[in-house]
């Protein structure tokens, strides 16, 4: 046991625990049968969140409240993935959910690239390094769920630095400290640690086809969004060479 000072006390073994819990069977109704028809869920649009929360609901009926707040304005088959989700994050889920939730991505990819919102993609492309059907699937998933990860991780941090997302530092205010664990610099200017991260995804989603329109199309909203790290970069480079 190191004596040095700990980012998670009790060593990265003690998060266990914690993974665990959050990964713990969701109990209530079943989902619906694996030959559903999903065009019955797309004409339904979705009720109101009834406010406050109804005492004594199951954990799935919580999770199906906590979803009609955050899909307000969607109809049941974004509920229904969202529900599928939810199950296949779990340790344990109904025995049907894998290959529903795959039919749903086989059958209906086009309208869930065009009416689920981005998070829901990244949910979901992270539920296929669990459940993808083949390897090629599940590695390139893992590896988008690492990305879309840390990208959580140290955005949320940069919050607190008080400039919104679409803000770049400037140049000029570098701390010339060194790099954690020994980290070689990063070339703002010249670099090509971003075309290293992300070309390789691109380029293997060619061997994954059931998530290939899923992952290029979260890539391309990427490469668009406007309050990404990659996009500073980009702002930063342009300032520099003016």
């Amino acid at each position: 046991m190191t004596n040095k000072k700990q980012s998670f006390p009790g060593g990265i073994s003690a998060l266990v625990p914690r993974y665990k819990k959050r990964r713990a069977l969701l109990t209530g109704e079943d989902l619906p049968a694996l030959d559903c028809d999903f065009t019955d869920f797309k004409g339904v649009p979705l009720p109101p969140q009834e406010l406050p929360r109804p005492e004594g609901l199951s954990r799935v009926q919580k999770k199906r409240h906590m979803l009609l707040g955050e899909l307000a304005g969607h109809c049941e088959l974004a509920l229904l993935h969202g529900l599928l989700i939810s199950h296949l994050r779990k340790h344990t889920y109904p025995e049907t959910a894998p290959d529903l939730f795959l039919r749903l991505w086989d059958e209906e990819q086009d309208w869930l690239l065009e009416n689920l919102p981005t998070r829901w993609l990244i949910s979901a492309v992270i539920t296929f390094a669990d459940h993808g059907q083949t390897e090629a699937e599940r590695n390139l998933a893992a590896r988008m769920n690492m990305l879309f990860s840390l990208m959580k991780i140290y955005e949320a941090e940069r919050c607190f630095s008080g400039l919104p997302p679409q803000k770049p530092f400037r140049i000029k205010d570098r701390n010339k400290a060194t790099l954690p664990m020994g980290m070689k610099d990063f070339s703002v200017l010249n670099g090509d640690l971003e075309a290293n991260l992300l070309a390789p995804l691109w380029k293997d989603a060619n061997q994954a086809p059931a998530i290939d329109p899923l992952v290029q199309h979260l890539l391309e909203r990427l490469n668009t969004d406007d309050g990404t790290v990659f996009r500073r970069m980009a702002k930063m480079r342009e300032t520099a060479t003016k």
